[in-house]
């Protein structure tokens, strides 16, 4: 039995939940793999895998040995890349998270400069706006908005994301514009679920820090959802300054309470606390840092670049 390989198709396994795709993805059938496994089983003593008619999922002991397998994966990439004709270019999958809207419009679109840059390295993008275990789910590198509670990952401040205060114009003119802060309780606001502080909304004005609870008929837990819910007129939302760049440079959304800026966020690339970070990881995370930080709209000021002269 190669340890290697077994413990390869265990942790694709193990991160896709789905033989039939683990068997695709490697080049081999679902019988191969179901027979490799069992094997691997059976050289450990343990059940890795609790199969039922509908998913998979990992045993205490599949979940154990899961983590030994990443770093000993990791190392084994590292030790790789680190000699001869590999050490000069990168190679390899790296799974990248990022939240639904960040990755469609900012990276995605940078996607084919990466690779033309790093021709060996393939990529596997998983978006949700839900922040997901990065150990648990196999992800190499994260973009994460916001302050970290998760003091087990290794963060690289690389962005800031300013927000905007932004609502239709259409609804606007039906329902007025709020002067302060506090008018918004007498708006529907349109809440995102994810956020930390949940419909707690805090601004930065003339008089210092304001907190306002807000509340409205729409919720989600997406911002592709809160755009399009905002654009219809459906509400105010508080939302980052790039998701609404064009549609403020268009009049299709309008910027109120531009002397109360909604508190900004930082943008971080986040993997986790391994003693070993492989040259792919690190390659892409170079490449990304500085493909944000020369964005203006991912750089600072993106608030005032994304409003209207007044």
């Amino acid at each position: 039995m190669d340890r290697i390989e077994s413990a390869r198709i265990f942790v694709r396994v193990a991160e896709i939940g789905n033989l039939t795709a683990v068997a695709r993805q490697l080049g081999l059938t679902q019988p191969t793999v179901s027979r490799k496994l069992a094997v691997l089983e059976e050289h450990l003593g343990a059940r890795l895998i609790q199969r039922t008619t509908r998913a998979l999922s990992l045993t205490e002991d599949g979940k154990i040995y899961y983590e030994h397998c990443r770093r000993l994966l990791d190392a084994a990439d590292a030790a790789e890349t680190s000699v001869g004709h590999r050490a000069a270019a990168p190679s390899g999958l790296i799974r990248i998270a990022s939240s639904v809207a960040f990755g469609r419009l900012h990276i995605v679109p940078r996607l084919p400069r990466l690779l033309a840059v790093y021709p060996d390295i393939r990529v596997e993008l998983t978006t949700a706006d839900a922040y997901d275990d990065l150990v648990g789910t196999g992800i190499d590198l994260a973009v994460r908005i916001g302050e970290l509670a998760d003091t087990v990952l290794v963060a690289r401040r690389v962005g800031v994301t300013d927000r905007v205060t932004v609502g239709a114009p259409a609804y606007f003119a039906r329902a007025g514009v709020p002067a302060t802060p506090q008018e918004l309780k007498k708006h529907p606001c349109i809440v995102h679920t994810q956020l930390s502080t949940g419909n707690e909304w805090h601004f930065t004005g003339p008089g210092g820090p304001v907190k306002v609870r807000v509340s409205g008929p729409f919720l989600a837990n997406n911002s592709d959802a809160i755009r399009e819910a905002t654009l219809a007129g459906l509400g105010i939302s508080v939302s980052p300054a790039w998701l609404f760049h064009d549609a403020i440079a268009d009049g299709r959304a309008r910027v109120v309470l531009p002397d109360h800026a909604p508190v900004a966020l930082p943008i971080q690339l986040v993997h986790a606390s391994r003693r070993l970070v492989s040259p792919k990881v690190r390659a892409v995370a170079d490449f990304l840092a500085d493909e944000f930080r020369a964005d203006p709209l991912l750089a600072g000021g993106g608030a005032r670049r994304a409003s209207p002269p007044r």
